[in-house]
């Protein structure tokens, strides 16, 4: 009976098993790439499979079944198969964009993946932008990261914090890395005034600037990312008819403000009042102070003339940039080919950057397994760089001339101060300081910058979503610097019948990076990432320095022509990084996501027991939305809770920090040498734990979407100069000690608030935080003028007197004595002696939160984007204020015009003090002169039109747009300065790490940002 049941049921059986068929299928994105871990299931059935990592899929379906394709960040479809053995499908994205590809450290991630705090933007927030440098470009658009341009200079450093500051004496930038090579962001600068290496990287050849911020994003980078990194990935052609792309822009600048001065008549009234005030008779007597101001106005009636310096050094300049490029090819080969030509005059006299930039990236599939390629760039910059802001010759210390001296001297018919009418010599008298204008006329000063960076790689398929990459790169930087001042500048210089002074250096990094890259989906929901790799770098910077005096005539400016060589130095060093790092990432059914990562780092820089440390850190998230109890909810279509926490380093300070050094010296032409440093063999890294939690969220159908992160920062283990017994011969040495603290919340927030024909898209950011030094382990540390690292503040808080105001009675500056009494009160009296008022906290210069607003219109072919940012609670110390806003207490230089309503008679109420020439009434560093910095600004405003294709072709073009830019338009703040986005120069960049971090929110001099109008068009062909 069994034989024969057997046969029959195997019989009964056939029917079905025909009715089964074998089915495969690859799922691509619109952008023709294909999807892995897309869910592919037989409608109606638990039948289904995930795609592979090449986007393919095998599944046994019924004949004439429908197949139902789903997967995060795209639409459902439906397909039916209608007998068909093989498919091919497109799978459209969602408006989520969660199957974005978002560059991470050593490859890639989708978006719906990540499970750190990450921003990436476009080369939309990049090009096309009148600025020397790509930081510039994104200020105000992405939170917690905060970028000031410290003056109207070109070419000038910026300063770049990711979440605050978290060193005080190590470098506080972020790492830069440029298609895979950690690029060299040194100043290299000859003077106190740094330069920036980042504009060698043109704007124009980015693709996308992602920002790693938490340590789940960036302790990849292990040693070198406590400050955040920036990855920058460069454009690259695509398979297809060689494109070319022509752009042409020009316009002009002119200076966002211009402060109010004195003119002819309210100096002479105001330095007359002055001078009568001084209890001197040879100063206070009629026929004193009229000799005295014939001889500012040479030797004529002081109301002549009436000069506005300010004027003389502040102007409109010109702009122009073009732009060639050409990608293409085919499914083997691809490159991308492009050139630059930018020229911008800056505001100030003399001041101009120009900058000539090529690259060349090359993709090619040599075999079904093996691609190769090149990403290079070379640059030429020229920037003729303008005195630091201290200096005597720059030009915008013009504005202490009085305005009754003419910009012309009758007696010589040349700037005033180029020659003495008695002698025919350069005038060491007239005017009564020296004239800027001077070493316009008679100087120059010019840094020439040549760049090559780039890299080489090569990639083999190993098969199974096994990759192994292996990349060479290098960044070579040289900065020659020559300067140049002539006779006529000798009352600044000294009388060395012509200075000259060469400066070299050159920066040489190459960067070794080998690693292993897998992904894969398993049984369907687990989806796995994993890196493995080590990298090798290897820096080397060396300098020199020559000057020299004597030359024949101005004709000759080069040391060659010099009779005297009066200075010469050189120097070399060098430090190197290995490391060994590893990613994972894994992920359940598309919404449950776990990642960890780790770097050990070793680094030449500190001593042989603590040269090595590791850097880990891990992080969860979980996709709400694509649960079933939210899965296609019309409301929210996106929630997605992520946290991580993780320890990253800040490796950035001098190469021999930990060693004990000697220098060489030597003592009437005996040579010799001395020990110049005291070593620590345990000093190391700063450290620093950070923890982050964020949340994700799209409302009705993502029309409304953004971000919120909390997050907190200890750094701890500062590297700080520490005080030793003088017995052994040294007064400080290095070790780690000390903490700090930063923490805060960011917000972003997009809403799509018409779609259609007229779109209308709003992106707002905004964050907070808060920097606070824990323990410095030692006394305050000082920086420039107010600012201070003491315990228990931010860093750089300005600490000092605080003003109280003028005494009615007499007109004298008082302060507060702010101090203890024995019962613990505090004593809220007035003081005129501002050396009796105790030193308080009077001012932060860090602000207390950042954002920026982007609106973007478009209608039909045309489009308008405008970008709004604001920085509000920091405060600024304007350093020259108590030379030209102190009523002439302090000098006869020109006076800001509020200094008219200064106190004259008893009862007047004001907070100006009596004028009283050289009195110093109220001169002394307080709280008077701190201002608050907050400020609104309009960056920029971009109005374009797109010719229609249909008409483009006509002309032989595939695509022709026009557009029209302001930049800077507009300021919104109660600063009285020139710009409350300043930090003056010379006090940022000094050898001295821990100054320039501490020297904060300070102006001096400084000159205003420059608001630009540019025209523009952009042809592809």
């Amino acid at each position: 009976m069994r034989k024969f049941i057997t046969p029959l049921l195997v019989v009964a059986a056939l029917p079905a098993l025909a009715q089964s068929q074998a089915l495969s299928g690859r799922i691509m994105g619109t952008d023709g790439g294909p999807v892995p871990g897309v869910t592919v299931v037989e409608r109606g059935t638990t039948n289904g499979v995930s795609s592979d990592a090449d986007g393919v899929f095998r599944l046994a379906v019924q004949p004439n079944s429908t197949l139902v394709i789903s997967a995060v960040g795209y639409t459902t479809q439906t397909v039916a198969i209608g007998g068909r053995s093989s498919l091919s499908v497109t799978l459209a994205t969602t408006t989520t964009d969660l199957n974005e590809a978002v560059v991470v450290g050593y490859g890639t991630q989708t978006k719906a993946d990540l499970t750190g705090s990450v921003t990436q933007l476009t080369n939309k927030d990049v090009g096309n932008q009148p600025v020397q440098s790509f930081e510039q470009s994104i200020q105000g658009k992405a939170a917690g990261v905060f970028i000031e341009t410290g003056s109207g200079k070109l070419g000038q450093g910026i300063r770049v914090r990711v979440r605050g500051v978290s060193s005080i004496s190590g470098g506080t930038q972020p790492l830069y890395v440029v298609d895979g090579v950690p690029v060299v962001a040194d100043n290299l600068s000859s003077t106190t005034a740094a330069t920036n290496p980042i504009a060698d990287i043109n704007p124009t050849d980015i693709e996308s600037i992602t920002i790693l911020k938490d340590a789940s994003a960036s302790a990849i980078y292990g040693s070198r990312a406590t400050n955040g990194v920036v990855l920058i990935t460069t454009k690259r052609g695509k398979a297809g008819a060689t494109r070319f792309n022509v752009g042409v822009q020009a316009g002009w600048s002119e200076p966002t403000h211009k402060r109010e001065f004195l003119n002819s008549q309210e100096y002479v009234t105001l330095i007359t009042e002055a001078l009568k005030n001084n209890p001197n008779p040879l100063i206070n007597s009629d026929a004193a102070i009229a000799t005295r101001l014939r001889g500012y106005a040479g030797g004529v009636d002081p109301l002549t003339y009436d000069t506005n310096w300010q004027d003389q050094v502040l102007q409109k300049a010109g702009f122009q940039q073009y732009d060639l490029n050409a990608s293409g090819g085919n499914d083997k080969t691809r490159f991308y080919l492009s050139g630059q030509y930018s020229n911008q005059k800056g505001i100030i006299v003399s001041n101009q950057y120009e900058r000539m930039a090529a690259r060349f990236n090359l993709d090619h599939q040599a075999t079904e397994r093996l691609s190769f390629g090149i990403n290079l760039t070379a640059t030429r910059s020229v920037n003729d760089r303008v005195p630091n802001d201290n200096a005597f010759s720059t030009p915008m210390q013009i504005v202490a001339l009085s305005p009754i001296t003419p910009l012309i001297d009758p007696r010589s018919n040349q700037v005033s101060g180029a020659l003495d009418p008695a002698t025919g010599l350069p005038n060491t008298g007239f005017p009564f300081y020296y004239n800027p204008l001077l070493s316009i006329q008679g100087g120059s000063y010019v840094a020439t910058v040549y760049r090559l960076l780039g890299n080489v790689y090569a990639q083999l398929n190993l098969g199974k979503g096994l990759l192994f990459r292996s990349e060479l790169g290098t960044d070579v930087l040289n900065q020659n610097e020559e300067q140049y001042l002539s006779r006529v500048t000798s009352r600044n210089t000294g009388n060395t019948n012509g200075f000259g002074q060469n400066t070299n250096q050159t920066n040489a990094k190459v960067v070794v990076n080998n690693y292993l890259s897998y992904k894969n989906v398993f049984a369907d929901n687990h989806s796995l990432e994993l890196t493995l790799g080590t990298s090798y770098e290897n820096a080397r910077i060396s300098g020199n320095s020559v000057t020299g005096t004597q030359f024949p005539s101005d004709s000759y400016r080069t040391l060659d022509a010099s009779a005297q060589i009066t200075a010469g130095s050189s120097f070399t060093t060098s430090n190197a990084l290995v490391s060994y790092f590893a990613r994972g990432s894994y992920a359940f059914a598309g919404k449950y996501l776990v990642g960890a990562s780790a770097r050990l780092d070793g680094s030449s820089r500190f001593g042989a027991g603590r040269r090595y440390g590791i850097f880990p850190a891990g992080s969860v998230g979980w996709l709400l939305s694509e649960e079933d109890f939210l899965k296609g909810n019309k409301t929210l279509s996106l929630l997605k809770i992520r946290a991580s926490v993780g320890k990253t380093g800040n490796q950035n300070f001098g190469n021999f920090a930990s060693r004990s050094l000697f220098a060489g010296t030597g003592y009437v032409g005996t040579p010799g040498q001395r020990p110049s440093q005291l070593g620590n063999e345990q000093l190391s890294w700063e450290s620093t734990v950070q923890y982050d939690a964020g949340l994700e969220y799209g409302l009705f159908d993502n029309r409304v979407s953004g971000e919120v992160d909390i997050y907190r920062k200890n750094t701890t283990g500062l590297l700080l100069s520490q005080p030793v017994p003088g017995l052994s011969g040294f007064s400080t040495y290095n070790n780690n000690v000390g903490s700090l603290r930063n923490q805060g919340i960011e917000l972003t927030l997009t809403t799509r608030n018409f779609v259609g024909d007229f779109t209308w898209t709003t992106s707002v950011n905004a964050s907070v935080n808060r920097n606070k030094i824990l323990d410095l382990a030692g006394p305050d540390i000082l920086g420039s003028y107010l600012n201070r690292a003491q315990a228990g503040q931010p860093l750089g808080t300005f600490i000092g007197p605080e003003y109280a105001g003028v005494d009615p009675a007499n007109g004298n500056a008082l302060y507060y004595l702010n101090r203890t009494n024995t019962d613990g009160t505090l004593d809220r009296g007035t003081t005129t002696n501002i050396n009796q008022a105790t030193n308080v906290p009077i001012g932060n210069p860090n602000p207390t939160w950042t954002g920026g607003i982007t609106n973007t219109f478009s209608y039909k072919g045309f489009d308008l984007n405008a970008t709004l940012v604001g920085v509000f609670g920091n405060q600024i110390y304007d350093g020259g204020a108590p030379f030209f806003s102190v009523g002439f207490n302090n000098g006869f230089d020109n006076q800001t015009r509020d200094q008219l309503n200064r106190w004259q008679r008893p009862g007047d109420i004001t907070n100006v003090p009596k004028a009283i020439y050289n009195g110093g009434n109220g001169t002394g560093a307080s709280s008077r002169f701190v201002q608050n910095g907050d400020y609104g600004r309009l960056r920029s405003v971009v109005l374009g039109y797109n010719l229609p294709s249909s008409l483009a072709k006509r002309g032989h073009l595939q695509s022709a747009r026009i557009f029209v830019q302001g930049y800077n338009l507009l300021t919104f703040t109660k600063y009285t300065g020139w710009d409350p986005e300043v930090s003056t120069d010379f006090v940022t960049g000094t050898a001295n790490a821990s100054a320039n971090n501490i020297s904060q929110g300070i102006s001096f001099y400084t000159a205003p940002q420059a608001r630009t109008y540019t025209l523009g068009i952009n042809l592809g062909f």
